[in-house]
């Protein structure tokens, strides 16, 4: 009895726990063996960057994959949570002590500005449809960064100052500049870490996939597969991909603020269109609407130009290729047979291992 009980939670919730499984023995390996001082200063400095892009390719498969709508400016909202988190940060120092709580009050703050940029921008752009609201998400990713780099923000015994040029802004003695326009935001202090950034993992998986497996989740996917008759049974086309398209914006927000802070400079240049399509990359490659392939695809696709960093000229036209054999691959029908050939004979073990379990019981 308590076999087929196991074999149905795990039936029904397998996908969740494999994910994060993954995530979370990820993260226990390479605490060990960062504490085992067995890590390059290269490679755990990769690791909160890591966790960025992770975030941000689950966030935005559930805008392409679960929602089914195309959106390439999705590094801008990264941008707005990033030099708000900045902002928010730079504003606390002094008036808190915990650099966990600043972090932490940084990425809600990043997230909560990011999510009303996606309000802004969700309201009118989500009625279009196909190649338009691509166009119109990447003209609004660039607006977005472009904006971020011309806002001149510095701080002082008086408060905030807030200008779009740089003579607009006077300081008092002692005040620093948190923004500098085009120049973006220096002398950040180091908040970020890769604890920090598992758990911001944990939180947008947590998120994300109550979201796909609630009614509002199911709403979203009948809209992705006919929209039509979502709409004939009553479903609310728009507020339900506005919903989807906030809370990845949110993450996105969240996701920024936690990569700005693990640098001591950064710019708006950072987040631009080229930045949105590598995220694009991540979600297709990864599987659309497959989170766990998202999370998979990130570390690997963003490792993979580092590691070939040392070819030069050669690093790039590898990565490239490295795509293409693995997109090939992910659309053959011959690989998919054998994968599926792969996944009987496993599903076959499991059964058995669950029966032997049952019968040990009894």
């Amino acid at each position: 009895m308590m076999g087929m009980r196991l074999q149905n939670i795990w039936q029904k919730y397998k996908t969740n726990l494999l994910t994060y499984g993954t995530v979370t023995v990820a993260f226990l390996v390479l605490q060990i063996l960062s504490s085992q001082d067995m890590l390059s200063r290269s490679t755990q400095g990769y690791l909160v960057p890591i966790c960025a892009y992770i975030v941000m390719a689950v966030s935005l498969n559930l805008v392409v994959g679960v929602s089914g709508e195309l959106s390439l400016g999705h590094a801008g909202f990264m941008g707005v949570g990033a030099f708000v988190g900045v902002v928010i940060s730079g504003s606390l120092k002094g008036a808190v002590d915990s650099d966990a709580l600043r972090l932490v009050l940084s990425m809600v703050g990043g997230g909560l500005m990011a999510g009303v940029a996606g309000v802004i921008i969700g309201v009118p752009v989500l009625r279009l449809r196909g190649d338009y609201l691509a166009i119109v998400t990447l003209a609004f990713g660039e607006i977005l960064k472009n904006i971020i780099g011309n806002i001149y923000i510095g701080k002082d015994a008086t408060g905030l100052h807030f200008a779009m040029s740089a003579g607009g802004v006077s300081l008092e003695e002692g005040g620093t500049m948190l923004l500098k326009g085009p120049m973006g935001a220096t002398g950040i202090e180091k908040l970020s870490s890769f604890t920090a950034g598992f758990l911001l993992i944990l939180f947008t998986l947590f998120v994300v996939l109550n979201l796909i497996n609630s009614k509002e989740g199911r709403a979203i996917k009948a809209i992705r597969d006919n929209r039509i008759a979502a709409e004939c049974v009553g479903i609310h086309v728009t507020a339900f991909k506005l919903k989807a398209f906030v809370v990845a914006s949110v993450l996105a927000g969240m996701a920024g603020a936690l990569f700005a802070q693990n640098y001591s400079a950064i710019t708006a240049d950072k987040f631009d269109f080229t930045n949105s399509i590598n995220i694009l990359v991540f979600v297709v490659l990864g599987g659309m609407g497959n989170i766990l392939g998202s999370v998979i695809s990130a570390t690997v696709l963003y490792l993979l130009p580092e590691l070939l960093r040392g070819l030069q000229d050669l690093r790039m036209i590898l990565y490239a290729v490295v795509l293409i054999v693995v997109m090939l691959c992910t659309w053959s029908p011959q690989v998919k047979g054998k994968m599926q050939v792969v996944r009987l004979w496993l599903g076959k073990q499991k059964n058995k291992i669950f029966r032997k379990g049952a019968a040990d019981h009894a």
